[in-house]
């Protein structure tokens, strides 16, 4: 076998012996982006770490952050705007409450309602953590050139778009 090639190489090296018949080119992209995904989820949750927060809790902290003062949002946005269930919100929830970054609330626009907002130490622990998050996303951008991060981002944009309805408003995660 030829050392020279990278893990998802060598699957469809392997693939194309057995399998003449099917066309693994697909693995070359598909197989390439899931590596990489995984890479990139271990890195930027060492970040996370550092603030004893999950991937989900500090996706929660950001989506508040994001949404302006008063830093607030009913739990249903939440669970929306971050994509988990509303059972998975509420876990995120109770743990973040439990630390003291969130506090829930009547809604002072729904009587029947509730909301979730930031505490004053909430909003400090993002605003120190995403600071980290950004640069540590930086670092890792910084391995491809200038023009070859621009073109990546524009292809991944247009493939996106073809699963996801553009959303209105800043909605998205992180």
């Amino acid at each position: 076998m030829n050392e020279s090639l990278d893990h998802v190489a060598r699957i469809q090296q392997e693939w194309a012996r057995e399998r003449p018949d099917l066309d693994v080119s697909p693995q070359g992209v598909i197989g390439r982006l899931h590596r990489l995904a995984g890479h990139l989820t271990e890195q930027l949750c060492v970040v996370y770490r550092r603030y004893e927060l999950g991937e989900g809790e500090f996706d929660v902290l950001a989506t508040l952050r994001r949404a302006g003062a008063p830093f607030e949002r009913a739990p249903g946005e939440l669970a929306a705007f971050t994509m988990v269930t509303t059972g998975a919100m509420t876990k995120r929830i109770d743990r973040l409450e439990r630390n003291g970054l969130v506090a829930r609330r009547p809604s002072e626009s729904d009587g029947r309602g509730r909301v979730v907002a930031l505490t004053p130490a909430g909003k400090e622990l993002i605003d120190r953590a995403f600071t980290e998050h950004m640069r540590n996303e930086r670092r890792l951008l910084d391995e491809l050139t200038p023009e070859e991060a621009a073109h990546l981002e524009s292809l991944l944009t247009t493939w996106l778009a073809r699963f996801e309805t553009p959303l209105t408003g800043s909605q998205d995660s992180s």
